[in-house]
């Protein structure tokens, strides 16, 4: 019988052209429970490495991405600051699809629809590698922080509690 081949996603092809290492890493989806802690229990990755994307919206930049650990929690007012921004709010979840082409669950900081501004919480800097969303449930991408920035061209900055 042959192999069933994981189909790359756009997050993927994205750090091939940018010639990226990474590495893909599956696992089993639970409808049920989407949570980074649940990710990391099924992975065995350890979740200070294991960073969820948010989508938010700042009230004079419009739309960006939060990249925080998964056990944390997005600082509202910490990351409308380091956007450039006076106050900032979780985008509904109705709206994440429409606006990135990303479910819940499936989020990643790269290759969404637009190109929207990327902040990472400082502490990303602190692992070796870290795992974020391959753009589809399911999937993990496990990539050197200083990588992820760079593809992302993102910021870092405290964004959590």
């Amino acid at each position: 019988m042959a192999k069933k081949k994981i189909q790359k996603t756009n997050v993927a092809r994205i750090l091939d052209r940018l010639g990226i290492s990474y590495e893909l890493l599956t696992y089993p989806v639970d409808e049920s429970d989407l949570s980074a802690i649940h990710v990391a229990e099924v992975t065995g990755i350890p979740l200070a490495q294991l960073y969820k994307t948010l989508v938010v919206r700042g009230d004079r930049t419009g739309i960006f991405m939060a990249v925080i650990p998964g056990g944390a929690e997005l600082d509202l007012k910490a990351a409308a600051a380091a956007s450039g921004n006076k106050r900032a709010e979780m985008v509904h979840l109705k709206e994440v699809f429409d606006l990135t082409g990303y479910v819940r669950g499936g989020c990643s900081p790269l290759g969404a629809k637009k190109p929207y501004p990327v902040y990472c919480d400082e502490s990303i800097v602190q692992h070796a590698r870290i795992c974020v969303s391959a753009g589809r449930r399911g999937e993990q991408l496990a990539l050197a922080p200083s990588d992820l920035i760079r593809a992302a061209q993102a910021v870092t900055a405290h964004l959590i509690r």
